[in-house]
């Protein structure tokens, strides 16, 4: 039986559920993120986020990458 786990996004505190016995169906299994975006997010944050913030911080990486990396 898969495992659900209650979370709260570290990020902005909203509460979400963390499939961890399920990982195809989780939330975060929804959104691809690159090697990079991994990386960026993970220096900043231990545990999991929810979708939202996710999606923040992929949008954040690209323009980060736009703006600083790509000179």
């Amino acid at each position: 039986m898969p495992q659900h786990e209650p979370k709260t996004c570290p990020r902005c505190n909203k509460q979400f559920e963390c499939r961890v016995g399920d990982t195809p169906n989780c939330q975060c299994s929804s959104i691809s993120l690159s090697v990079e975006e991994q990386a960026f997010i993970e220096d900043r944050y231990a545990d999991c986020l929810c979708i939202g913030c996710l999606k923040e911080l992929k949008n954040k990486y690209i323009f980060f990458k736009e703006k600083f990396l790509n000179h």
